[in-house]
């Protein structure tokens, strides 16, 4: 059977293709007079790679060829081509490069694909990232070329801090499309986290505000909040771009605006805002309401009860739905639908009480309202502790030009494919140094499904 011709244009002098079930091979080959022949024998000095229809030849060693055009997959077979999403790298090198062309020693895909293995693997500064290419030089080269080996400190500097922050957050939101149509995506948690050692001279500390899907904990996009305002403007910014139809969208007392819950209503989602001092008037009437006893007795409410960490919390949530008179002491909050009172108590070495207040589009029960609240910590547990205590966030010293909030972002996509990976009881610090100390690991949190997913290829976390 003939070699088809996709095969056949990678074949020249001193090879031999060859069909092994299936797949083709190119060997490097020779050969030697024998002496008790009449005709040279041919003898195979080695492989010298395998031949794809939609990569070409790939050499022995490498698991990719390098930058794969959209549509295609990175791998060298397993996955049908039209079901391949563009990975991370595939994704990101249609970053603006803004360096000047004729001293480009490394191209922008090796750039990232150094920076994100590094920062999965623990690195933390610009050193960091250094030295993980020197050593982890062979293992990068299994995916790119890197044939002027991996860059330095200062080139790692120089260059995030002079790409465009706007263009690499819109990169990541399109990069991060393909996992949440694929996530369990209900509540999505809105907050914003301080990078308090971010500061330089003049310069304030960078605050960034983050969308948060708490059941698939996975960040699905952030918004920088500028020096000369805050949360509140940045949060319209964030929801012209943000996917809410159908979800539930929850903000603390911030972002607690009668525009931002009419935008949210606009774009087909729901909204639970916590109340506080900041909505005064609104928050006196739901507090009297509340604190009628005729009245609350008729509400519907739930309790719930869990034990752990050394105490046992106890919630009880209300919900009213009979908030037409709210509507009409405040007409500019006409999309509320029902007001909600927790009350939680908690028991340890010392008993504490905590009662708050929401407002809400939805009319559930109770105990769906509650699980909602609750799952808006996930922001604060699973995403800004992590990012604090495993990614050790809030002391990184990168703080010059853009690099800030590029590496804010870089962060956020170690963690997007590292929760992707991780098993229930792993936690991400602990992977992140398996990571680091085992290659295949790291392949697996890079290119595979996790045990949750089984052993098929993970189309979103590919390089």
């Amino acid at each position: 059977m003939p070699h088809p011709d996709w095969a056949l244009q990678h074949k020249t002098k001193n090879t031999e293709l060859r069909n092994i079930r299936g797949k083709y091979y190119l060997y490097a080959i020779t050969s030697k007079r024998m002496p008790e022949k009449k005709w040279p024998q041919k003898i195979t000095l080695g492989q010298i790679g395998v031949i794809t229809e939609t990569e070409g030849l790939i050499p022995t060693g490498r698991k990719r060829k390098g930058p794969v055009p959209q549509g295609k997959s990175v791998y060298k077979d397993g996955m049908d081509p039209r079901e391949a999403q563009p990975g991370f790298v595939d994704e990101f090198a249609a970053l603006t490069d803004p360096r000047a062309q004729r001293n480009q020693l490394y191209p922008v895909e090796e750039i990232l694909l150094l920076s994100l293995c590094a920062c999965i693997c623990g690195a933390e500064g610009w050193q960091d990232i250094e030295d993980f290419g020197k050593l982890k030089l062979p293992y990068l080269r299994q995916y790119l070329e890197y044939v002027n080996g991996t860059p330095s400190d200062d080139t790692l500097r120089r260059f995030y801090r002079h790409i465009d922050p706007d263009e690499f957050e819109a990169l990541f939101r399109k990069w991060v499309e393909g996992i949440a149509k694929k996530a369990d995506v209900n509540v999505i948690a809105i907050d914003g986290k301080s990078l308090r050692h971010s500061f330089d001279g003049e310069t304030k500390m960078l605050h960034v505000l983050s969308a948060f899907a708490t059941e698939a904990r996975i960040v699905l996009g952030q918004e920088k909040v500028s020096h000369k305002s805050n949360e509140i403007t940045a949060i319209p910014k964030m929801l012209k771009w943000l996917d809410v139809k159908g979800h539930i969208i929850t903000i603390d007392a911030m972002g607690c605006q009668v525009k931002i819950a009419n935008q949210i209503i606009q774009k087909g989602g729901e909204y639970i805002f916590s109340l506080k001092g900041n909505q005064s008037h609104l928050s006196e009437d739901v507090t009297t309401y509340f604190a009628d006893h005729q009245l609350a007795q008729h509400l519907d409410r739930h309790i719930d009860c869990d034990k752990g960490h050394g105490r046992v919390e106890t919630r009880e949530c209300w919900v009213g739905t009979d908030v037409a008179w709210l509507q009409h002491r405040h007409p500019k909050w006409a999309s509320i639908r029902s007001i909600i009172k927790i009350h939680s108590v908690r028991e340890s070495k010392n008993t504490t009480n905590d009662v708050r207040y929401y407002i809400s589009s939805l009319e559930d029960p109770p105990e769906r309202v509650l699980k909602s609240i609750r799952s808006h910590w996930a922001i604060e547990n699973t995403l800004h502790w992590v990012l604090d205590m495993s990614f050790n966030e809030d002391y990184s010293r990168i703080r010059k030009g853009n690099a800030p909030y590029v590496m804010a972002i870089i962060r956020h996509v170690a963690l997007n494919v590292l929760q992707l990976a991780k098993t229930n009881r792993q936690s991400i610090k602990r992977l992140r140094k398996m990571c680091g100390w085992d290659e295949q690991t790291l392949d697996v949190v890079m290119n595979k499904n996790s045990s949750r997913g089984g052993p098929e290829v993970n189309p979103y976390t590919k390089m």
